[in-house]
Order: C-alpha cells, then sequence, then structure tokens
C-alpha cells in the first residue's frame, strides 16, 4: 500500500498539488525518453538511412495509436466525475467497458495499419529528390519493417496510453510511473541488447519498443483484474454505445491531437526533405526527440491534474476548482518560462547526443533548436487549457483548442512561413502556432468561467 496517499477529495495546496502530479509527470517524462531510445541507439549504432525511415514512419504509428489516448483521456473525465458524484459501481463498469473497447479496437487497427504500411512509407519516401531509386527502395523497405513490427502489439500500446490517466483517477499514480519505468527499462536494456551488442539494427530496436509496449499494456490489465485496493477494478460490464460516444466526444481533442501532430510531422518532413534533404528530416527527428521530454512535463502535469479537476467539478466544490485552476496557470506559465531557457542554452549538447558524428546535422539542429524552443513558452498553458475543459466534460472547446494549435495553425505556419525565411520558416512555425493558440486559449478562459465557476 502506498504512503500518504492522497484522494481526490482533499484540498490541493502548491505542495500537495505537485506531490500529486509528480509521479504522473515522471512517467510521461520517462515514457518520452525511452521513446527516444530507439532513435539514440539507431542514429549511433545504425546509421542514417534507418534513423530517418524511423522518424518517417513513426507518424502512422501514433496516428493508430492516438485511439488510446483518446478512450483514456475521455474516460478518465466520465469516470473521476462519477467517482465525485460517488456512483463508484457505475464508475468501474465504465471503466471496465472502456478497457475492453480499447484492446479489440486496437487489433483492428493493427490490421489497417500493417495493411498500409508500404503504401504510406513509399509516399513519404518519394519527396526525397537527392537519393537514387534504389536508395528510396532501400529506406521504404526499413520503414515498412518498423512500423510492422510495431504495429503487431498497437492494443497493448493503446492501452498503456489508456492506463497513464486511469492509474491517477484510481488514485495510484505511484504505481503508474513503476508500470512505465518497468515498460521504459525493458526497451532500454532491450534496445541496449539488440542494437549496440548483437547488431539486428532497426529491426532489433523495433523489438525492443513492441516488448516494452507489450509490458506497459499487459502489466496494468493484470492488476486491476484482481483484486486491489484503489477506487477502479476491471470486471464484468455491458456495452454502453451513449456512453461510449460521449467519452469519444468528451477525449475527441486528444485524438485530434495526436493524429493533427502526426500529420503536421509528415508535412514538416515534406518541407524540410524539399529544403534540407535526408539532413532536414534527421534534424527534425532530433529536436522532436528532445521536445517530447520537455512537452511531457506539461502533458504528465495535465494528466495528473485532470482527474482532480473532474472529481471536483462532478462534487459540485467550486472553491476547489477555482484553487486547482489559479495554481496550475501559475506553474504551467513558470515551468514553461524555466523550460525554454534552459532549452536554448543547452541546444548544442542535447543535439551532440544524436548527431555527434555528422558536423552538418548538429549544426543544422542546434540552429533549429534554438529557435523551435521558444514555443515553451505558451505550450504548457494551451495543454492544461485543452486537458482542463476536457476534465469539465467539454470536449468541443477543448477540441477547438487543440484543433487550433496542433493542425490549424501549425499547418498554416508551416506551409507560409518557409516561403519568406527558408528554413528557419520551418523552424519558427511551432513558436508562432503556440503563440497564437495562447490568444484562444485566454478567451475561451474568460468567457466560460461563469458557466463552469473555476475563476
Amino acid at each position: 500500500m502506498e504512503k500518504e496517499r492522497i484522494h481526490l477529495s482533499e484540498h490541493f495546496g502548491y505542495r500537495k498539488l505537485l506531490k500529486f502530479v509528480l509521479p504522473s509527470v515522471v512517467m510521461m517524462v520517462f515514457v518520452s525518453i525511452y521513446g527516444i531510445v530507439d532513435g539514440l541507439f539507431v542514429s549511433n549504432f545504425v546509421g542514417g538511412t534507418p534513423f530517418a525511415a524511423l522518424n518517417l514512419i513513426f507518424p502512422l504509428i501514433m496516428i493508430l495509436g492516438a485511439i488510446g489516448f483518446m478512450l483514456g483521456v475521455g474516460g478518465n473525465a466520465v469516470v473521476s466525475k462519477l467517482l465525485g458524484e460517488r456512483k463508484d459501481e457505475k464508475a468501474n463498469e465504465i471503466f471496465s467497458m472502456l478497457v475492453y473497447t480499447t484492446a479489440v479496437l486496437g487489433a483492428v487497427l493493427a490490421v489497417v495499419g500493417i495493411l498500409i504500411a508500404r503504401p504510406v512509407a513509399e509516399m513519404f519516401a518519394k519527396n526525397e529528390k537527392n537519393m537514387s531509386a534504389l536508395e528510396r527502395a532501400e529506406l521504404v523497405e526499413y520503414c515498412v519493417m518498423y512500423a510492422r513490427t510495431i504495429l503487431c502489439v498497437l492494443p497493448m500500446f493503446m492501452l498503456q496510453n489508456a492506463f497513464q490517466g486511469f492509474f491517477v483517477t484510481a488514485e495510484k499514480p505511484r504505481l503508474g510511473l513503476l508500470v512505465t519505468v518497468l515498460a521504459g527499462c525493458t526497451n532500454i536494456v532491450l534496445d541496449a541488447l539488440l542494437v549496440a551488442v548483437f547488431r539486428w539494427g532497426l529491426f532489433g530496436a523495433a523489438i525492443a519498443t513492441a516488448i516494452s509496449q507489450a509490458v506497459g499494456g499487459i502489466v496494468p490489465v493484470l492488476y486491476f483484474v484482481r483484486k486491489n485496493d484503489s477506487l477502479l477494478k476491471l470486471g464484468k460490464t455491458k456495452m454502453e454505445w451513449r456512453t461510449l460516444g460521449a467519452v469519444c466526444v468528451n477525449g475527441s481533442s486528444e485524438l485530434i491531437t495526436n493524429i493533427s501532430l502526426s500529420v503536421v510531422t509528415m508535412l514538416y518532413n515534406a518541407q524540410l526533405m524539399r529544403l534540407e534533404g535526408i539532413t532536414g528530416v534527421s534534424a527534425y527527428g532530433i529536436m522532436q526527440y528532445i521536445g517530447f521530454i520537455f512537452v511531457a512535463v506539461f502533458l504528465g502535469y495535465a494528466v495528473g491534474c485532470a482527474p482532480i479537476t473532474g472529481y471536483h467539478y462532478g462534487a459540485k466544490n467550486h472553491v476547489e476548482l477555482k484553487n486547482i485552476f489559479k495554481k496550475s496557470l501559475i506553474l504551467t506559465a513558470l515551468v514553461g518560462t524555466l523550460m525554454t531557457g534552459f532549452a536554448i542554452a543547452m541546444a548544442w549538447p542535447f543535439s551532440w547526443i544524436f548527431a555527434n558524428s555528422d558536423k552538418g546535422l548538429l549544426t543544422l539542429t542546434t540552429h533549429g533548436m534554438r529557435i523551435y524552443s521558444v514555443c515553451y513558452l505558451a505550450c504548457g498553458v494551451n495543454i492544461f487549457a485543452s486537458a482542463f475543459f476536457t476534465a469539465l466534460g467539454n470536449g468541443g472547446v477543448s477540441l477547438l483548442i487543440s484543433f487550433f494549435r496542433t493542425f490549424l495553425c501549425q499547418v498554416l505556419a508551416v506551409l507560409i512561413l518557409p516561403i519568406f525565411w527558408g528554413t528557419n520558416g520551418v523552424w519558427v512555425s511551432f513558436a508562432v502556432a503556440e503563440g497564437i493558440t495562447i490568444i484562444l486559449s485566454a478567451l475561451l478562459f474568460m468567457g466560460l468561467r461563469k458557466r463552469y465557476h473555476y475563476a
């Protein structure tokens, strides 16, 4: 049993709030770290073409896995609200339904992904003009092999994504962290063995990631299916299509966010392939890997804070809702400012970890990261805004913020700015998109404060 267990019904000062969300923050950071391990080992032990292939095809995997985020985040809002209303049995029924649905959808999407992996890879590779036909064919084969290996465990990957939030709702954030650490260590150890020692190349990296995702998805199922002292337990349930529809609508912002980011990544890759060739794609991949860690802090806070928001909204505790809202804005703004300065200062060392053997790639990545890092000033507030409205059950507003931030602004920026500034226009697109979105977030916060009583 966890020591000093914090309950959702309590009052949260800064210390208690940080203590409650810290496991979720660490969990998301650790997910990001072990998520970039493949890239780290492939870039240093395999070669440039496999590394580029990994970065090109990864958006497809994330698009298919985004259903897990949608059901997890949308479901958490529903389940935590039911817990706040003291409807514990109903909360467990909905929780069970969502877990089973995630597994079934994962199996279906895995088949779809395996079938479309090759045409998608060919579409990505055709923009590389500096490669011969033989080199492009090799790039495609690497993409297909990596994608199909990972997609074999897509149901487990989706469950892992969904359980990240459910552990917090179950008042077991530390246990969720332990599961993530276990999966992450599995990936790191297997990458070291299969890629660095046994020299299995990109296939070894794919196998390592697939096994780690299986661990991250299966272990939570084994915990929740047995008797436990958390608020949630897997058991008998029935299909409630109306509730599932509400969960999907409420969590649609997370789905759109993940799909949009993946689609936008494809667009960025296409622009960089045109402007810088395969070096540009690799530089962007490195920047994304480092960015995952920074953004994970904001995502972890949002995951950890959402059940508190949903619980007190369900309990109609407006005083505590105002407390959480105010403290969250202050914390995300402060952390965003500190992150921006740190990322700019550490641009070269971070880039060197991945690109120490290629001076041109190192220079391009360092320069790009210093421009890109300005986006952290607004990124945290925007992520919190979307998650906050999801926790309140307003999936429409959350979807608007996510779509505006991750798709509309990004697409317009990356299509227009490179016309004037070339590659620098690609790097600055992130900051421009976040800056415009924070204006929308502020307007929505002000406009809806009386409806939800959070300010």
